[in-house]
């Protein structure tokens, strides 16, 4: 993907342009929201490991960000991923069916998303999806796979051991991107989560220079209610 930059800088950086043939609604973006653009329509980009706290816009801007990427480049499909660890008692294997009804539930913060993004009167979303556009898939189902032509979302990345999160960057091929979202206060895996510490570990200019960066959102970027706000606050006094 060839993304051209736009001659119009917003602060410190510059959002490239996309063409946009698939109608994705517009956002008032944050200062934050638009350097993440920044990063995430570069096409020296190619991973992207974003941390924040509930409701602080991680998974909204990387679903964002491949729909856009979508719109403007045909060739790219979208592939949401996520681990069938869960904090609920049921997990996927007491669920009935075979592997795509049972992973079904688990694709609901995606489909959320295309709702909250695509215009209601708009077409795109089913036609994506019974196309296999946008597609999803457990972290447990990866290896063996290699990408080319596809934007990955993995969500809820902490609770991904490091061994599956290496699994995960190591299928990316070429004209490939990956955002991989997490929260590092919620993990349901027991103290062996490997994203704090891939995110890291990739927080250096090198990784920078070879388009991998670590983002971090925080409580100041919660747009979804006030006291969620004061909620986080809240937990990172007592975790201090």
């Amino acid at each position: 993907m060839t993304l051209k930059k736009s001659n119009k800088e917003r602060g410190d950086f510059v959002i490239p342009q996309l063409k946009q043939k698939i109608a994705v609604n517009s956002l008032k973006l944050t200062d934050k929201q638009k350097k993440f653009l920044s990063l995430a329509f570069d096409s020296k980009t190619k991973i992207m490991f974003i941390a924040g706290p509930a409701g602080s816009t991680k998974t909204y801007m990387a679903v964002y960000s491949a729909l856009r990427l979508l719109s403007a480049y045909d060739e790219l499909d979208l592939l949401y991923v996520r681990t069938v660890i869960e904090s609920a008692e049921k997990g996927l294997g007491a669920l009935p069916g075979d592997i795509d009804e049972k992973f079904n539930p688990y694709m609901a913060p995606l489909e959320d998303k295309l709702y909250e993004m695509l215009p209601k009167t708009n077409t795109a979303k089913k036609e994506m999806l019974d196309s296999g556009r946008i597609s999803a898939m457990p972290i447990n189902y990866l290896r063996g796979s290699s990408w080319k032509d596809k934007i990955v979302v993995a969500d809820e990345a902490q609770n991904f051991t490091y061994k599956e999160l290496t699994t995960l960057i190591t299928r990316i091929g070429e004209n490939c991107k990956l955002f991989i979202c997490g929260d590092f206060m919620q993990s349901d895996i027991n103290g062996k989560s490997g994203f704090a510490p891939m995110f890291d570990l990739f927080k250096d200019q090198a990784s920078r220079d070879n388009g991998i960066h670590s983002f971090k959102f925080n409580k100041d970027d919660i747009l979804r209610s006030e006291i969620l706000k004061f909620i986080i606050s809240k937990l990172d006094t007592k975790n201090v």
